[in-house]
């Protein structure tokens, strides 16, 4: 995609959508940060339920830690790597009590040291609770980087320094939960539904899909 493509292609996900939000539930930062470590290998949908109950009871790091990873742990055991997950969201609450007076950092840096949290969290964090203009790339929006041709690469940090460097500054604060909206319900991995897609003319894909025919 050209410059010109790449602006039009987020100016029609931005006017089908103008104000794009993570699908994960949360009521502050902590809960958040929580919220995105548990999604790793789960679904939004999951996650939501899990932390329905637990997020009633547990708001801060210290009272993630008085809960304990046994308490945890009754709350998660749905998600998958449940026990891991538990042990990496005490350590990091942990952390947070003891080195940040209970606050989530506002900064990338420092959140990917914490237990569990990689770049593409830290990008969602600082993001989501921060409005920083930064690119969470997942699965959602590694395919779609290189299925458009919006932006190619290899690997998630590949992609992400493309659209770095390509999104244009009046799409970069929401870019990602655009592509990841897209992604997930329209672009998908195993069958793309080209047919309803509003960006379709845009994209190199070649092999469109076809909408599928209607019983009789």
């Amino acid at each position: 995609m050209n410059r010109a493509q790449v602006f039009e292609f987020f100016s029609r996900l931005a006017d089908d959508n103008p104000a794009p939000r993570t699908e994960l539930d949360y009521g502050n930062d902590y809960q958040l940060l929580v919220a995105v470590v548990l999604s790793a290998q789960a679904t939004d949908v999951g996650v939501n339920k899990a932390t329905r109950a637990l997020f009633r009871d547990v708001e801060t790091p210290a009272q993630m830690v008085a809960l304990g990873e046994d308490g945890l742990k009754q709350h998660i055991r749905t998600i998958g790597l449940f026990n891991a997950k538990a042990k990496n969201v005490i350590a990091l609450s942990e952390i947070l009590v003891c080195d940040f007076a209970g606050q989530v950092p506002r900064d990338r840096d420092i959140l990917t040291t914490l237990p569990g949290v990689g770049r593409k969290t830290a990008n969602v964090v600082m993001n989501t609770a921060f409005g920083e203009e930064t690119f969470a790339v997942d699965t959602h929006i590694f395919r779609m980087g290189n299925r458009t041709g919006l932006a190619p690469g290899k690997t998630p940090l590949a992609v992400e320094l493309q659209l770095e460097k390509r999104v244009p500054s009046p799409f970069r604060r929401d870019a990602h939960h655009w592509l990841i909206l897209h992604g997930r319900y329209v672009c998908k991995a195993r069958r793309p539904e080209c047919w309803r897609c509003i960006v379709s003319d845009l994209c190199r894909y070649k092999p469109k899909t076809p909408a599928p025919a209607k019983a009789v």
